[in-house]
């Protein structure tokens, strides 16, 4: 059994970010209104009148709960926020099953008093100074860490105005610091030397490890001697292509040791991708593995290396070494491809070194990684954070919006090849001195293998009848291999109270709710909750308990929207509002998996921004199905219209930032023109997040998707340009043209329009073919769900295309198409929609 208090949190991520209490706008008179709640297990219904004390009372004046709602001024710099909440039906944590009528979910009064934040009033008050004296209330947060020398007198110095001159953010410049001693040996000398830092699960059942901080530390100092033997030096990349090991989360830190720049890319890119990256920041040293197993397959990453490598010398960029880990559960070393005097076994080599190293101290200015994200030009974009603000600010996200206690085993299922693995799996973590789980493995597997553990005959039944109901369906994704039980088997072995994972999990087992519910009635019950990080970011977290019915504690996700409907004008939720309620009545997500206990919190963040940027703190105040609530300490968001006017109240519009914050990223690597025209340049005087946001009338935030070219899969960020690139290469394909749709699991998935060489018939061997380039240039995650004959493209008589009429058909939103007289040819929208279903 695992030892979980009463008052769990589950939190929800969408990509990444952080949330805010009831505000209003800010620049409106408007009133902050503040919950406080006790722990009567009662349904609560905000139409109840109140007494004359501000206790709610039922039609009958029966007391129900010692809940109000308390009038605080707000001033101008205060986010937006929550007037009255009128007509709004509420329930609160562990005290009552939630109903699809239920607007708010209140913590009980118990979970508030444990959490880091534990109240509106405490937020307000942290949240007021973080705006109005944000070098007092940064540097007090900042002081918390090792600096070898103090910054200078201004904290921060920026330029957020391309009006004003070239864009510039600096925090704590001037200050001397190193993040991987304040990751470790800061930990160590306070104590924490034997305290398990690292648990490493295997692919294989069975196979596992564990490293404390003094060991973990003497494992980063043998790579970062031998680094610095083969002449690393402060300021030079390191590009690391290494799967889920500890060997990835040692790379990273042994770089940040020696002030070199390390530059993960995902073991899922392909040989063309990762060249793209060599090319572009030039590294010293690539360091890899010679395979790895995934499930059953095992994926060669060394031949993948091998051909990167070629390929980025012919554009005139050589790598003279390779350092490579012998995997030996994937691939034996006789069978691995080698060339002499460039490649080296990684145990050949790194316990030879020194277990200690001097640390390289840096500037807090100076850069700590590199980290490539899709551009909507085609080109990967080098996202540069440096070492001090992205220190302190994702240190500072991670304790609060996790609301992470000392006590914690913590296991996020993102790969470090992604923002969140940087900043939720390493950094973050590390920096609070938590215990981390690392797992190879994968978290889904196909619908045989549940046919192996439960009545085939019946199980494949059920799925039958949904495949009538939705035929695209084929596959239900769920944990794991080599058996349904392996996730919650981690979560047993390691006693995980916080696990942070991706919604397209959570959204697979809801889209074949009756075949999951019927599994896990014969087989276990899971205790699970998960909630979208950021539009763009990764997965969910949650403090769990499984198998012997303990309850849950914390659930949070990130990586994908929640799946917006427009319906008359009329944002809905309804995958989130089915993670509250579940299969109609039942609440299957919110009451079965979380036990009515677990707040779900839905946080949004970016890979520009290092760290959650509206999340809640499921402690301090209400949350609302599907909303990011409110902004993170020292965040300024802001809604504008398409000429850049901030909008007050009840609105829609483009998300923006208004100031900046430590964990911002300072430039795109080598295109700082980019950077100012991708970010800045769209509204003048505020950094653009590429993000459409409404704000509801209370001054919940409610993320609604992305406004550029860029589709999240799955919490992947694939420009369409590089997808349209990589189609077009294909000898047969004259143009082609991408966009995102909404995907039951996936969040979105690639809808692709291809145009033919003439006379070049359509066949299904051709549109495999299609799918299989792009699965070889960019990776499986970013083949086409669709290929869209197309005789022609929607163009204006300038030559742009459409993408708009392109989104309706692919939405099957025929009846939207809107005005098409301005195109060249208007009956090129007549022929898509005739070749819709061929």
């Amino acid at each position: 059994m695992i030892p979980v208090p009463y008052n769990s949190i589950v939190c929800a991520a969408a990509g990444g970010g952080a949330r805010e209490p009831l505000f209003r706008n800010p620049s409106s008179s408007a009133s902050v209104y503040l919950l406080q709640f006790n722990c009567n297990r009662r349904r609560i219904n905000t139409n109840n009148r109140r007494n004359n004390n501000n206790n709610f009372m039922d039609s009958n004046n029966n007391m129900r709960t010692e809940s109000y709602l308390r009038h605080v001024d707000s001033r101008k710099l205060m986010p937006n926020g929550a007037g009255h909440i009128p007509h709004l039906k509420a329930v609160i944590l562990g005290e009552a099953l939630a109903s699809e009528e239920d607007d708010l979910v209140l913590p009980s009064k118990e979970f508030s008093d444990q959490a880091n934040v534990h109240s509106p009033e405490q937020y307000m008050e942290m949240y007021k100074r973080s705006i109005e004296d944000p070098d007092g209330f940064w540097s007090e947060i900042a002081s918390q860490f090792y600096w070898k020398q103090k910054w200078g007198e201004k904290v921060c110095d920026e330029n957020f105005d391309v009006r004003d001159g070239k864009i510039k953010i600096e925090w704590f410049k001037g200050g001397i610091t190193n993040v991987c001693y304040n990751c470790l040996d800061r930990n160590i000398e306070a104590g924490l030397g034997d305290k398990v830092a690292l648990y490493w699960e295997g692919n294989e059942p069975g196979l596992d490890g564990s490293l404390t901080y003094s060991q973990l530390l003497n494992q980063v100092c043998q790579v970062a001697n031998y680094l610095k033997d083969i002449g690393v030096k402060k300021g030079d990349a390191v590009i690391v292509y290494l799967p889920m090991i500890n060997e990835l989360p040692i790379t990273m830190l042994a770089c940040a040791r020696i002030g070199a720049v390390h530059s993960v890319v995902f073991a899922g890119f392909s040989a063309e991708s990762l060249a793209q990256r060599i090319t572009d920041c030039k590294p010293k040293a690539v360091i890899t593995c010679n395979a790895v197993r995934r499930g059953t397959k095992p994926i060669l990453l060394k031949d993948i290396v091998d051909a990167a490598i070629n390929d980025s010398a012919k554009d005139g960029v050589s790598v003279d070494v390779c350092l490579v880990y012998d995997n030996p559960v994937a691939l034996k070393r006789e069978d691995t491809k080698w060339t002499q005097g460039r490649d080296i076994w990684w145990q050949d080599v790194i316990p030879k070194y020194p277990s200690t190293c001097p640390v390289e101290w840096v500037d807090a200015e100076d850069p700590l990684f590199l980290l490539y994200t899709s551009g909507s030009t085609g080109k990967p974009k080098g996202v540069l954070h440096t070492a001090g603000g992205y220190m302190v600010y994702t240190a500072t996200t991670f304790k609060y919006a996790f609301d992470y206690k000392p006590s914690d085993i913590y296991w996020c299922t993102a790969d470090c090849g992604w923002i969140t693995g940087h900043s939720y799996v390493t950094y973050g973590p590390l920096l609070n001195g938590a215990t981390v789980l690392v797992y190879e493995g994968v978290i889904y597997f196909k619908t045989e293998i549940y046919c192996s553990l439960v009545d085939a005959k019946k199980f494949k039944a059920i799925i039958s009848r949904r495949q009538k109901l939705s035929p695209g369906l084929s596959v239900i994704k769920a944990p794991n291999y080599p058996d349904a039980g392996r996730c919650w088997d981690i979560v047993d072995k390691y006693k995980v109270s916080i696990f942070y994972t991706a919604p397209t999990l959570v959204r697979s087992l809801m889209r074949d709710g009756e075949a999951v519910r019927y599994l896990y009635a014969l087989m276990f019950t899971v205790y699970l909750c998960a909630i979208d990080l950021r539009i763009n970011a990764f997965g969910f977290w949650i403090r769990v308990s499984t198998h012997q019915h303990t309850p849950m504690t914390h659930l949070v996700s990130c990586g994908l929207p929640m799946m917006v409907e427009e319906d008359q004008g009329t944002l809905r939720y309804p995958i989130l509002k089915e993670i509250f309620t579940g299969f109609g009545q039942c609440g299957w997500f919110y009451n079965v998996v979380g036990d009515s206990r677990c707040p779900i919190s839905d946080t949004w963040w970016q890979t520009e921004t290092g760290g959650f940027m509206i999340t809640p703190l499921p402690g301090a105040w209400a949350q609302k199905p599907g909303s990011a609530t409110f902004p993170f300490f020292g965040i300024q968001p802001v809604i504008v219209d398409e000429k850049g006017v901030e909008i007050d109240g009840e609105c829609s519009g483009y998300l923006c930032i208004k100031k900046s914050w430590p964990g911002a990223f300072r430039t795109l690597y080598g295109d700082h023109e980019r950077y100012e025209t991708t970010y800045f340049k769209p509204f003048a005087g505020y950094y653009f997040s590429g993000d459409g946001c409404r704000r509801d009338k209370d001054g919940y935030h409610w993320l609604t998707g992305r406004v550029d070219d860029v589709i999240n899969v799955s919490g992947h960020r694939i420009g369409t340009a590089e997808v349209e690139s990589a189609l077009v290469s294909h000898p047969q394909c004259a143009e082609a043209a991408v966009v995102g749709v909404e995907h039951e699991v996936k969040g979105q998935g690639i809808y692709a329009f291809v145009t033919l060489v003439d006379s070049v018939p359509y066949s299904e061997d051709l549109r495999k073919d299609l799918i299989l380039t792009v699965r070889k240039q960019i990776g499986a995650f970013a083949a086409p769900d669709k290929i869209h004959w197309a005789p022609g493209l929607p163009k204006t008589r300038s030559g742009k295309i459409m993408r708009r009429i392109l989104r309706k058909i692919a939405s099957r939103q025929l009846d939207e198409l809107g005005d098409t007289s301005t195109l060249a040819d208007p009956n090129v929208v007549k022929q898509l929609i005739e070749f819709s279903d061929s």
